[in-house]
């Protein structure tokens, strides 16, 4: 029987103030947005009921930082808007939530159902805008019925596969006002946390499944994001160790195993260390909690057609989508995971022995790799290489950081070159909608998150300039995040394509050149300007030290499209029509 939680208000009270109450009995963290007249009675009993909501200055920084808060905890992150424009603008962020699988409740005003349709201020056909932006949306048209539905928003937003809860809250339903009993106030306490329901694979597939493990020699695990959001580091890691299998990930996955772990092969997908090759060889794929999207199989190139498929998802719908499976398990990764590792527990010293030659090579080829890249991780260049910059953050960041990565130039470089140093959600890149401007709200929002950690945020200038104005929300929250903006002046990932396939013909891909440090500093907050890279570790250390405000470090770094791209030498990529290399 699941265990439920109650508390015991009762009595006469507007919609707004039950909709408080309700996130109050969920245990809801710090929440995001900005009020307007239809959710005014809400905006009053937060306080009331002991709610942390801090005021952000567009709400897609909100759903934002929601998401980042959802990513550390797994709990369900809570922003608002106002009806209209402000409803409207949660619709970037909600679709990074729900593709990128993250719990989130969000509540968008709407406007007095006696007077819809009136020509009333601000609105629009807002449902079916947001609907096809959340995993469901839910029209509250009763204020006797919020309890209710907040119930239904929270065990939709964590069972399954996680993702984003819209509740449309009309401005007689917050206003209005209602005799509720204490029994209304009620809640599934397994519903506040993902993943809410856990379902096993079949036991006939996973058999299937630990048959053609057994028999292989040179299988490889390919982990995504599911991993984190099933929170099966533990399981993933003793399943790799006990079978010898050697572990890849997409840039949502890292971390499902430690990137230090002797069977952690890096990257997989557009960008690379040794893992396409080892793609290539292998004879049996475990693919967990990975949509095998665009990235991960470099445009559909990965893996070869030969190579039997393990697909392992909590979505049924997602397995064979892009690549067909030869057996497919349906369930939760940590569950799959555990289930996989007891059908082969019998045959693990056989395994290792068998894959012992195997799995020795990863060493060395790490390490020539790693010298084939030496000169640009260790590039005492000025502007700084970037390269440089993602092993400062290997040195100086402690173990239980967290690095979130905006979208496009920021998130591919350090999703090849950073290392996290143990299991766990420690790397934090958009990959849902790989949106630019997610690095400050969502490093505000990890902030808040875990304040006992360092986090730090980083952005390229293009996506900081679209979200400057939430470096006030930072500073008000107190949050001690440090900001990492990749100043190049440019757009760089579309000035870098623009070079290897235009023929150097540059359009619209330059900013203007600016000194960031100096705007965080007018803006009360610190701001180190970086163009050495030999004092990139002491910034580093300077803004993590800083706990009671943000501190942003501006890096100067290459303006040489040619090198603007994390491969190992993009300027030998050789680039055909309709190819895309970022």
């Amino acid at each position: 029987m699941a265990a439920t939680l109650q508390n015991r208000p009762s009595g006469q009270m507007t919609g707004g103030r039950a909709l408080a109450e309700m996130l109050s009995l969920a245990g809801a963290g710090p929440m995001f947005g900005m009020g307007g007249f239809q959710l005014l009675p809400f905006y009053d009993a937060v306080g009331l009921v002991g709610l942390t909501h801090h005021l952000i200055n567009d709400e897609r920084c909100g759903a934002f930082a929601a998401d980042a808060y959802a990513r550390v905890t797994n709990r369900p992150g809570i922003c608002d808007a106002t009806l209209g424009p402000g409803a409207t603008n949660l619709v970037t962020g909600l679709v990074e939530s729900l593709n990128g699988g993250i719990p989130i409740v969000a509540i968008a005003g709407d406007t007095n159902r006696n007077h819809s349709w009136k020509n009333m201020t601000q609105e629009s056909r807002q449902v079916e805008i947001l609907k096809p932006a959340v995993k469901e949306l839910i029209r509250v048209e009763m204020t006797s019925r919020v309890p209710e539905l907040v119930r239904r928003a929270f065990a939709v937003a964590t069972s399954g596969r996680p993702g984003p809860v819209l509740l449309d809250v009309p401005e007689d339903v917050a206003h209005g006002l209602h005799d509720f009993a204490p029994e209304d106030f009620v809640i599934d306490e397994a519903t506040l946390k993902a993943p809410a329901r856990r379902i096993r694979p079949d036991r006939g597939d996973i058999e299937r499944a630990a048959a053609l493990i057994a028999r292989a020699k040179r299988p490889l695990l390919l982990t995504g994001g599911g991993i984190h959001l099933s929170e099966a580091w533990d399981a993933l890691t003793r399943f790799a160790e006990a079978q010898s299998i050697p572990v890849a990930h997409t840039m949502s996955g890292k971390g499902g195993i430690a990137c230090a772990n002797p069977l952690n092969v890096g990257l997989f997908g557009r960008y690379s260390r040794i893992a396409n090759d080892l793609i290539e060889a292998a004879d049996c794929l475990i693919v967990v909690g990975c949509k095998l999207g665009e990235i991960a199989t470099k445009r559909f190139a990965l893996p070869p057609a030969h190579i039997p498929v393990i697909h392992l998802d909590i979505v049924a719908e997602e397995i064979g989508r892009c690549i067909p499976a030869e057996i497919a398990l349906w369930g939760d990764a940590r569950a799959g995971l555990e289930d996989l590792g007891d059908a082969l527990s019998d045959s693990g010293r056989q395994a290792r022995a068998v894959r012992a030659d195997y799995v020795a090579e990863i060493a060395p080829r790490m390490q020539k790799w790693e010298d084939d890249a030496a000169p640009r991780l260790n590039s005492r260049d000025r502007p700084v290489h970037m390269a440089r910059l993602c092993r400062e953050l290997n040195k100086t960041l402690p173990a239980d950081s967290i690095l979130v990565a905006d979208g496009g130039f920021a998130g591919h470089w350090t999703g090849l070159l950073y290392d996290t140093k143990k299991a766990g959600r420690h790397f934090m890149p958009d990959r849902g909608f790989a949106s630019i401007g997610y690095g400050l709200p969502g490093g505000m929002g990890a902030s808040l998150a875990a304040p006992d950690r360092a986090v730090v945020a980083i952005s390229g200038d293009g996506g900081f300039n679209m979200m400057l104005g939430e470096l006030e929300t930072a500073r008000r929250t107190g949050c001690g995040l440090t900001v990492i903006v990749i100043n190049n002046a440019a757009s760089g990932y579309v000035k870098a394509l623009q070079h290897a396939m235009m023929g150097g013909r540059y359009q619209s891909a330059d900013l203007n050149e600016m000194d960031y440090a100096a705007i965080a500093r007018t803006m009360g907050c610190g701001g180190i300007r970086v163009e050495d890279p030999e004092v990139l570790s002491d910034a580093l250390r300077q803004g993590m030290e800083e706990r009671d405000r943000p501190t942003v470090i501006d890096v100067v770094v290459t303006r040489d499209p040619a090198q603007m791209l994390p491969a190992v030498d993009n300027r030998t990529v050789e680039i055909k029509q309709g190819d895309r290399v970022a």
